[in-house]
């Protein structure tokens, strides 16, 4: 048995939630494998839209187990007010979901270094959700950081100190003014919920269930194009979201890795800082925004928009070995009379079809080709085969420059509204 992968394409918020929310039932397991309560992903149902930041998105599921894999960060805080959201609407929130013991945490002082640096860094600010994401995976990668394991041993209030102190050292180095005392208590309610929880050796747990052949979907964060060895450095976020993140963020082998679901939206969006090449900063910007109420579910800022960009698509399916994409928010273009697709890039006088190291400093030209919009209301559509000719020449012209076959079409947030194009679990 493999374990399947489902993660972004493009720079995040492209609907990973949704699709994940629409697979499960044909899963036993859905793991969070990196990212931490930066991510926001979206599910509708019932006219009723959940977001969840840490937990897995098949925790409305019954007979399904969600597991949060060592690779993810946790604030306590957070983490107990998703659980609070969910008891109410009677989810057995302990009964669904394990935690993974190496999972690390988010501790308070993280949640302030990260505003601090990001307004030491002014005009040069990345643009980070400001959940303490980054500094939490510093001291990860530092061999300093505190894991859900250390919750349960007796001396783990003496190691939150040692760390505080540590971290108080660096926001007098940033002369960032702040009241730690208030932050606290929360964060110790959020460290007791989590001592309630299911807590597991998540890697022995998930390797066991696959020699017992459950099926097991990994659920990614983020986006390719915010990896942090991959993507448009260094506005990217502080973890691997490409497959291979999977093996380390779950303790799965590389040869358990079975289907590889890329997730892109029929156009692009980016919240934050950092290179786009086909933004939009105008009114067709401003009208897809609108349509596709693009707002971060995170953070609530506007996502920037622009066209579908064909070089960052085909070098993100390189990366993660994709063999089935989802298309996200046909619908968001029902409007539009013409539709560009971004084919090339022209960087320096020379025209490319990929995605290059400097990407960051380099000015980038996008080039398009155009395609007849298909001016039709998707969202009322309930087959695959009453879509429009010209939404099947989009999708057509994108599987043949792409090469990956498109098997899953939303034409709407709710996950009924959800078209496939073929068996995608063959």
């Amino acid at each position: 048995m493999k374990v399947d992968v489902l993660l972004g394409l493009q720079w995040g918020d492209e609907g990973k939630g949704k699709i994940v929310d629409v697979l499960t039932p044909q899963y036993n397991i859905i793991g969070r494998f990196q990212g931490g309560p930066n991510a926001g992903h979206t599910l509708e149902f019932e006219n009723i839209k959940h977001v969840l930041h840490t937990i897995p998105s098949g925790i409305f599921h019954d007979g399904v187990i969600n597991v949060v894999g060592n690779g993810v960060v946790i604030d306590p805080v957070i983490l107990k007010q998703e659980i609070d959201k969910l008891v109410a609407m009677n989810v057995d929130v302990n009964k669904k979901m394990y935690v993974s013991k190496k999972a690390h945490l988010i501790l308070p002082t993280h949640r302030l270094i990260d505003a601090a640096s990001e307004k030491t860094k002014g005009k040069e600010k990345i643009g980070s959700t400001l959940k303490g994401i980054g500094p939490t995976y510093m001291d990860k990668t530092g061999r300093n950081g505190l894991r859900v394991g250390d919750i349960f041993e007796n001396n783990f209030k003496e190691k939150y100190q040692a760390l505080v102190e540590k971290h108080k050292q660096i926001l007098k180095f940033h002369e960032y003014e702040y009241n730690l005392t208030e932050l606290e208590p929360a964060f110790f309610e959020g460290v007791e919920t989590i001592k309630g929880l299911t807590v597991i050796d998540s890697e022995h747990y998930l390797n066991n269930e696959l020699k017992n052949n459950k099926k097991i979907l990994a659920e990614g964060a983020q986006g390719t194009l915010l990896d942090v060895d991959f993507g448009s450095y260094p506005f990217v976020t502080s973890s691997n979201t490409t497959t291979a993140g999977t093996c380390t963020g779950l303790g799965i082998a590389p040869n358990k890795i079975g289907e590889v679901f890329g997730i892109f939206k029929a156009y692009c969006t980016r919240v934050g800082s950092g290179p786009f090449p086909t933004e939009l900063d105008n009114e067709v910007g401003e009208e897809i925004r609108k349509a596709g109420f693009e707002f971060g579910a995170t953070t609530g800022r506007p996502r920037r928009c622009g066209w579908i960009d064909l070089p960052a698509l085909k070098y993100a399916i390189m990366i993660n070995g994709v063999t089935q994409l989802c298309m996200m928010k046909a619908d968001v273009l029902d409007g539009f009379d013409t539709i560009k697709i971004c084919t090339h890039y022209i960087i320096n006088g020379e025209k490319v079809d990929y995605m290059p190291y400097d990407i960051v400093s380099q000015k980038v030209e996008p080039v398009y080709v155009e395609r007849k919009g298909w001016k039709t209301d998707l969202t009322q559509l309930s087959s695959i085969d009453e879509i429009p000719t010209e939404l099947n020449d989009y999708i057509e012209f994108l599987e043949k420059e792409l090469n990956v076959p498109i098997t899953i079409v939303s034409v709407g947030p709710n996950r009924k509204q959800t078209l496939l194009r073929q068996n995608i679990l063959v």
